[in-house]
């Protein structure tokens, strides 16, 4: 069965974007995570995205901007199968992109027992709440940008119980940044 991964990058105050909608010019990238995301993107077949991540994602992997500045990355998420969760948008014409509607959980319960690679979910804090919530998801990448922003949207916004996650593991980058990577269910010691 395929692992299912949330991946995002966090303020320390623990937004995924600020106060408007793709607000992330705090977003803390260098080279060293470059290279940790093509890593990443090497072992994922799939991604995931809510309709406004994914209209920000497509108006920038496909430029020429996005392509001249990060050719790896912008070629890999180019090629990548998408899907996008959206009941407002009409199309998805990004290449290698499908449009659901409904019946969400459902077809990511069917991804997830089909074979292949890693399946992640990126930003798209309302479809990681909506699927959190169904038990899909194996795994959240955070990655905590060293940065207070004050306010903005957190993560999980529609989360209406408590869950408690193990680490798996932890990098800490020269930037300052710092990934923490947890499994679902854990158990916290008494």
């Amino acid at each position: 069965m395929r692992t299912v991964y949330v991946f995002n990058m966090v303020t320390l105050d623990g937004f995924f974007e600020g106060p408007k909608k793709w607000e992330i010019d705090w977003h803390n990238v260098d080279d060293e995570f470059n290279e940790f995301a093509i890593d990443q993107l090497h072992k994922t077949d799939v991604i995931w995205f809510g309709r406004v991540t994914y209209e920000g994602m497509a108006g920038y992997w496909p430029t020429p901007r996005a392509m001249e500045s990060d050719p790896v990355i912008a070629g890999k998420m180019n090629s990548i199968e998408k899907v996008v969760v959206s009941k407002t948008l009409n199309k998805a014409d990004w290449s290698n992109t499908k449009l659901i509607r409904d019946h969400v959980e459902e077809e990511m319960t069917r991804m997830k027992q089909q074979p292949g690679k890693d399946i992640a979910i990126f930003g798209s804090g309302n479809l990681a709440s909506t699927l959190e919530a169904s038990g899909v998801i194996d795994e959240y990448r955070l990655v905590v940008n060293p940065v207070i922003l004050g306010s903005g949207h957190p993560l999980f916004t529609e989360m209406k119980e408590r869950r408690h996650v193990r680490l798996l593991r932890s990098k800490t980058f020269k930037s300052g940044n710092v990934l923490l990577a947890y499994a679902k269910n854990g158990k916290l010691n008494s």
